[in-house]
């Protein structure tokens, strides 16, 4: 069969077009490099993170929370909210949780340079050093989307990426709170890595809130225990 050159064309296209979008946009794509999705099952174990902080008041009302629960917890923060808010951080750290860097600006990191890349991520890490002492050793991407560069700068600064499994998607505005305890809990399972949020990210404060997390994370947090798994730090899924 002879195609038109046009049509061959167009399928190329489109084909580089889907393969591009699952390299980079797919959570549990490893195309452009590896990143940890889900943890090793075995031991009926979760991960609970939250991206885009830290912000006051949810921060510091999930703070509340996963003390009262005592409930490990991860948080992927933005450079940009630790220079607003070191208080906040510096509580996440002293309270034992992971944190993990989430760019300076939460940058949307498609088409952006490698060296772009490379100061969004350090600027963070400097941000957080100030603060606790300490460079964190992961990092998840803005809005999950990787690009080419970023796996080489991951590499050569000892830093592992971090994306997720499972998410109640509680950025969406018309979600309840009964919403996103049942989209975080649809597909649990041993070694889920669950992404929720406690900050504004690229927007200011006061533009975005996160009320209804707060209201929906006790009743994820005592389903999980229901089922009989325990919460852990992301970084005990490393290997």
């Amino acid at each position: 069969m002879n195609w038109p050159l046009t049509y061959v064309l167009a399928l190329i296209v489109a084909w580089v077009i889907a393969l591009l979008y699952y390299g980079c946009a797919v959570p549990r794509s490893q195309l452009l490099g590896p990143s940890l999705v889900r943890g090793q099952p075995g031991k009926k174990r979760v991960a609970l993170t939250f991206d885009d902080g830290p912000t006051p008041p949810e921060t510091g009302q999930i703070l509340d929370i996963l003390k009262a629960y005592r409930v490990p917890a991860t948080f992927f923060v933005n450079g940009k909210q630790v220079s607003r808010y070191p208080e906040c951080l510096s509580r996440i750290h002293r309270e034992n949780h992971t944190i993990g860097n989430h760019t300076y600006t939460h940058l949307f990191l498609y088409l952006k340079s490698r060296g772009r890349i490379g100061r969004e991520i350090d600027q963070t890490q400097a941000a957080i050093e100030a603060v606790t002492g300490v460079r964190p050793n992961i990092f998840r991407c803005p809005y999950g989307v990787r690009w080419f560069g970023l796996f080489s700068l991951l590499r050569q600064r000892g830093i592992h990426s971090i994306q997720w499994s499972d998410t109640g998607y509680d950025w969406v505005k018309k979600n309840t709170p009964a919403l996103i305890v049942r989209k975080t809990l649809k597909s649990l399972r041993d070694g889920s890595v669950i992404l929720l949020h406690d900050g504004c990210g690229a927007r200011n404060p006061g533009e975005v809130s996160h009320a209804f997390t707060v209201t929906a994370l006790p009743m994820i947090i005592e389903e999980i225990r229901e089922r009989g798994f325990s919460f852990v730090s992301i970084n005990e899924f490393l290997p």
